[in-house]
């Protein structure tokens, strides 16, 4: 399978120079084709293909007022029409939005090297239009004897530049395991699994307000325009990546514990787009970026063989009793622990970790996909 290793590395100021001009053509090249496209549909109602945005590239590079696109590399150029195509197939196939233009602050600075447009010898990588190698800080070592088969190029908001390569490679599934884990997010407990462990939520983004709140002030202060006002941004921007950075890392090694200790991980298809727009509980929701854990476990479940299981988010796994199978009322969030009509005493996070992967052995079982019902939580059996 193809995987992305992503390194940070420190340009000189010429390929710096050179890497920003590729910037700004790949974004106006983009934001052109789009404008383009978009105009012929509303226009004439006719679509524009990847074709023909190639043959409005060639146009504008003999236009003397955007000549200067053929000072840089046009493989960037030529993966931006596709990156657009892409979208625009997304969006007729109604898995995403319109796209839209990109902006020169907001965007993520990027460009995309193929093959052709990029020279990789004895560990040194020199991209098309440079003369001398990047300086790269190979913090791991790419799989032995792979050779990268695509290279991209970015610069963040904080300033730092970074390669991804993307190269060709074997994962082999990890051991065999019986073992079946469910988890509960959470914002107490990051993630609380069937087992009664309960994961601590680091908090990231409460541990780094206070220098993050300062950083905006400052940034608040700075007249706008100005290059100290420029200055400021990118203190907040490293304030926000480190917030970033960290939460990343204690997402990675989280779900990579799980993935191996564990051949089945169940959760629930949480709707984290509708959850944050509870005021009172937006910031710790976006803090915990359970999406961003579900990703990780999507693609590592794949990597080394296991399976994921989604269960409905609708499925009431906090009021059911994981001993009786009984239904409770009404449960606001303030109730974090409860007691059955059996007896059982419950804590609300275990009990629905358990029901989780009850859920989860249930839908393996009958193979029906991820939404079991509600009268099948409470009577305990397939139909």
């Amino acid at each position: 399978m193809k995987r992305a290793f992503k390194y940070r590395f420190y340009p000189s100021a010429q390929q710096a120079a050179e890497l920003s001009r590729t910037f700004g053509c790949v974004r106006l090249v983009y934001n052109r084709a789009l404008e383009a496209r978009t105009a012929a549909w509303y226009g004439e109602q006719r679509r524009v293909s990847y074709v023909q945005s190639s043959a409005m590239l060639t146009e504008w590079k003999q236009d003397p007022g955007s000549a200067f696109l053929t000072e840089v590399s046009s493989v960037p150029l030529q993966q931006s029409l596709r990156h657009l195509q892409g979208a625009f197939a997304a969006f007729w196939d109604k898995r995403a939005r319109y796209p839209r233009f990109k902006s020169k602050r907001k965007s993520r600075a990027s460009a995309e090297y193929t093959r052709s447009a990029f020279r990789w010898r004895d560990g040194t990588l020199i991209l098309a239009k440079m003369a001398e190698p990047l300086d790269i800080r190979w913090s791991r070592p790419l799989p032995e004897g792979a050779e990268p088969s695509m290279v991209t190029v970015s610069r963040d908001a904080a300033n730092r530049w970074h390669v991804s390569v993307l190269v060709d490679t074997t994962v082999h599934d990890g051991p065999t395991s019986d073992q079946v884990v469910g988890l509960d997010a959470g914002i107490a407990s990051l993630v609380t699994l069937s087992t009664g462990e309960k994961v601590t939520n680091p908090r990231h983004e409460r541990r780094d307000r206070e220098r993050l709140a300062v950083a905006q002030r400052r940034l608040a202060r700075k007249m706008k325009g100005s290059s100290n006002r420029a200055k400021a941004r990118v203190k907040v921007a490293r304030v926000h990546a480190r917030i970033a950075d960290r939460r990343s890392d204690n997402l990675h090694k989280l779900s990579t514990r799980l993935v191996r200790e564990n051949q089945t991980v169940v959760i629930e298809d949480l709707g984290v787009r509708n959850m944050v727009r509870n005021h009172s509980l937006a910031r710790a929701i976006s803090d915990a970026a359970w999406s961003e854990l579900r990703t990780m476990l999507t693609y590592k479940c794949q990597w080394y063989g296991r399976e994921l299981v989604v269960i409905d988010r609708w499925y009431p796994s906090s009021k059911v009793c994981s001993a009786c199978g009984a239904l409770q009322g009404t449960m606001p969030l303030g109730i974090r622990e409860w007691t059955c009509r059996c007896g059982t005493v419950h804590d609300r996070d275990v009990n629905a970790a358990i029901n989780i992967r009850a859920a989860g052995l249930a839908v393996l079982a009958c193979g029906d996909g991820v939404r079991p019902a509600r009268a099948q939580a409470r009577e305990g059996n397939c139909r």
